[in-house]
């Protein structure tokens, strides 16, 4: 795939993290009400400060580029002109925010032509920003002190650590249980951080060694896999499919091919 070049992506990637950066200041800082309203299921919740997130993001990035398209989880959506698409989670883990618990992250990506190119996640209750751009390396910082990150290589998928999420629809949460239940033997243990991108950017940082959920959207998990991607995980679907609603799958490719089969096996990706 052409595309931009290296100084350009550094400039790209410097304006994803210096827009997810005021966004995460923005969200330190909430009001007494989140003015918390529900979206699909009374369990799906969306706030104030996602809205107020979501809007200084695309100020920020859409500044000098106006031609850009946008895709956000509040509601963002234009095609633009340029090639370029900004795609936005303003809170990855609004429950996890609305709760006062650490885990939720902002996340900042752009793909070009449909590929991911560009990708920020910060989580700001761990005190931690992943970043990458294409061809650029993968990096974590921590307190302004960038080093670049590696994956596990954790082979056998008794021995991997890995996490998952859940979906909203009664349904839907019921599937995802019978899978789980089945997995659950089979693994290490399981992790449940509340934020996709999160899981994502910890297995290409080695803190675990898997992740895999259903129901995710693209703005869950863009930013966070062109990190994973840039240090040699796999980020992808079941039978060569890309990362999707239907399943998404992150880790090292000898455990990723292991861990494929074995959803396959259980149906995962099967509709609900």
């Amino acid at each position: 795939m052409s595309g931009p070049n290296d100084d350009l992506l550094r400039d790209l990637l410097a304006r994803a993290r210096g827009a997810a950066a005021k966004a995460a200041v923005l969200l330190a800082n909430p009001p007494a009400d989140l003015g918390v309203q529900t979206k699909a299921t009374p369990t799906d919740v969306v706030t104030v400060m996602d809205k107020r997130s979501e809007a200084l993001l695309l100020t920020l990035l859409l500044d000098g580029r106006e031609n850009d398209g946008v895709l956000g989880e509040e509601g963002a959506d234009r095609a633009g002109t340029s090639g370029f698409r900004w795609v936005i989670d303003p809170i990855d883990g609004t429950v996890n925010y609305m709760y006062g618990l650490p885990g939720w992250s902002v996340c900042v990506g752009l793909e070009y032509e449909g590929e991911p190119i560009v990708g920020v996640v910060t989580a700001p209750t761990y005190g931690v920003t992943y970043y990458a751009a294409r061809g650029l390396g993968a990096f974590r910082e921590v307190c302004g002190v960038s080093e670049a990150i590696r994956p596990s290589q954790v082979a056998e998928l008794s021995m991997a650590l890995t996490a998952t999420g859940f979906g909203y629809a009664s349904t839907q949460r019921s599937f995802q249980a019978e899978i789980l239940r089945s997995l659950l033997p089979e693994i290490r243990d399981i992790r449940r951080a509340g934020s996709a991108a999160v899981d994502i950017c910890w297995v290409a940082d080695g803190k675990i060694d898997a992740a895999y959920e259903k129901g995710l959207n693209r703005w869950d998990y863009l930013a966070a896999s062109v990190v994973a991607t840039e240090v040699g995980v796999v980020v992808a679907g079941l039978d060569g499919r890309g990362p999707s609603a239907d399943l998404t799958i992150a880790a090292n490719p000898i455990l990723f091919a292991k861990l494929h089969d074995r959803l396959k096996q259980l149906g995962a990706d099967q509709p609900v």
